[in-house]
């Protein structure tokens, strides 16, 4: 850990140097400025850390020449108390140096499309939609909605939408996937208990600086909204669909009042979504401990189960069964992310 810390140490002051020339045009600054704050709480600690081993070293010294009986009672217990300081510098050391997501603190899009279990599926996507409404409001996050097609019996057949907040990608990244629920529908006029499920797709939004999609590379259409069940709900074209033409990336939107905020609100899903594409290429060498611990984030994979006669739900990836369903669907959410976020750190240190 000592060798990884020194060569991070020495980064910094290579990126501190850099920054000072002068010499950096604004792309290259960002850049620079974004590692150097990624480096600097692991360097102020680093540097405490080898201090703190100073004043250890010292200090032994002085307990193996010292006689006094007294004297080497008080320095022991100063001893044991420094130890325990630097266990606890290490410990955050090693807690900072797992690899981060460069993605962390991005805002995100998210999208909930209804699946098995017909109207039953789109319904639970709406609630879905209103969990992560109300978990981004608990966290001071502002949602958009880039585009909606409502069902017939309620909820969303298709969502798309943006969570504007710092830390956004890193809280929500794990929820791709198939989401199945356990409850006696709406519909159901029996009593009987059916199973259902919606689909979560969580993209990080692309920054201009990452990703260049140029509107010379987009097909541009325009077509008449439509409401539940695909009927037109107006005469004018003003909902938009955009073709990036190079990847084959296709989004619509029909959410705004106007084809030109339709327009400029595909643009960013677009975007997104070619980034994500690229993202799903590198992440194919992702660690296996990613993979063991939140799967492959793939659509087709069930991550978690609500049942909602049992007030019950499991996050089959860490087997993780809360009997808090309620809270849950109220937007506490950190009662399931905050788990997998520390069985990842843990297995992490195990492996380091």
């Amino acid at each position: 850990m000592i060798n990884k810390l020194e060569t991070m140490k020495k980064k910094y002051l290579e990126i501190v140097n850099k920054l000072q020339s002068g010499n950096l045009d604004v792309k290259e600054m960002t850049k620079l400025m974004k590692q150097q704050s990624e480096l600097v709480e692991i360097v102020d600690l680093y540097d405490s850390l080898v201090n703190k081993k100073k004043e250890q070293e010292e200090l032994e010294n002085i307990l193996s020449n010292e006689s006094d009986k007294d004297m080497i009672k008080l320095f022991e217990v100063e001893l044991k108390s420094l130890q325990e300081k630097i266990l606890g510098l290490e410990n955050k050391l090693k807690m900072l140096m797992i690899p981060k997501d460069p993605n962390d603190n991005k805002n995100i899009i998210i999208e909930i499309k209804g699946a098995a279990g017909g109207d039953e599926g789109n319904i639970f996507a709406g609630d879905l939609y209103r969990l992560y409404s109300k978990y981004a409001e608990s966290k001071g996050w502002k949602i958009e909605i880039l585009n909606a097609m409502e069902g017939t019996k309620g909820g969303f057949t298709s969502i798309e939408f943006l969570v504007n907040g710092k830390g956004a990608f890193s809280k929500l990244k794990y929820e791709s996937g198939v989401h199945r629920v356990q409850r006696v529908p709406s519909t159901e006029s029996q009593g009987r208990i059916h199973t259902s499920t919606a689909v979560v797709l969580v993209l990080p939004e692309a920054e201009e600086l990452e990703i260049d999609v140029n509107w010379d590379d987009v097909r541009f259409d325009t077509f008449n909204s439509s409401g539940p069940g695909g009927q037109s709900v107006n005469t004018t074209k003003s909902a938009v669909r955009l073709t990036h033409l190079p990847t084959g990336v296709v989004v619509s939107c029909q959410e705004g009042k106007s084809q030109h905020e339709n327009r400029e609100k595909a643009y960013k899903l677009l975007k997104a979504r070619v980034y994500d594409k690229f993202l799903q290429e590198k992440n194919e060498e992702d660690s296996n401990i990613r993979k063991e611990i939140y799967g492959s984030g793939d659509r087709s994979e069930k991550i978690r189960t609500y049942n909602y006669p049992q007030n019950r739900v499991t996050d089959h990836r860490i087997n993780l069964t809360l009997q808090r369903l309620d809270s849950i669907m109220d937007g506490k959410l950190d009662l399931l992310i905050l788990p997998l976020l520390n069985e990842f750190q843990r297995k992490h240190l195990l492996e380091t």
